[in-house]
């Protein structure tokens, strides 16, 4: 049997524990209350930045390293997203998607996707696994906040789970705040 259990409730994580369940994943919601203006990242030599508006066609030619990333996630099951709602869902704000390029190579991805006029969500951020550990990402979600900032979005929030405490630690500095966790919690019935 599963269940999901609210982070935050430390009464209802040990009742499942009491009954034999186990976490087995955790679901973390991080939020970004913009407040302020930001200025545009520096960007690591050798890549440029380009928005999904500029160039529509890297939406779609950024599937494949989205597919790297979705494997990448430390899930209970795989993250599957088609191409058709890739390119449906992704990058609804096409002038705060960004695509890092390294010649005409994409080596990175972050997509920000709308949730009303002025609360975005930070979609899939990305980076091709010989790039990662060289700021790309932070990069990435910069330019995105930058973006935001200035476009009048007052609120970004992104999901990462247990596993994935790289990109949680770049949303930490960067000053996003936790809001929700949610647990899943499973046992074996007798």
């Amino acid at each position: 049997a599963s269940s999901h259990v609210d982070g935050a409730d430390e009464g209802s994580l040990a009742f499942a524990r009491r009954f034999g369940f186990e976490e087995v994943d955790r679901q973390v919601e991080q939020v970004l209350e913009l407040d302020r203006e930001w200025s545009a990242p520096e960007v690591p030599d050798g890549v440029r930045l380009v928005t999904i508006a500029e160039r529509p066609e890297l939406l779609r030619e950024a599937y494949d390293l989205a597919l790297v990333g979705y494997a990448d996630m430390a899930v209970l099951k795989p993250v599957t997203v088609s191409l058709e709602e890739w390119l449906e869902e992704e990058a609804s704000f096409p002038e705060g998607s960004f695509v890092a390029l390294a010649g005409e190579e994409i080596v990175g991805y972050s997509g920000l996707v709308r949730h009303g006029d002025d609360v975005a969500e930070d979609g899939l951020t990305v980076v091709h696994r010989d790039w990662r550990r060289r700021g790309l990402a932070s990069c990435l979600k910069r330019a995105e906040i930058a973006w935001a900032s200035a476009n009048g979005i007052r609120e970004i929030f992104t999901w990462t789970q247990r596993g994935n405490e790289g990109m949680r630690a770049v949303n930490e500095g960067l000053g996003y705040v936790y809001r929700s966790v949610v647990i899943d919690v499973r046992a074996q019935l007798p």
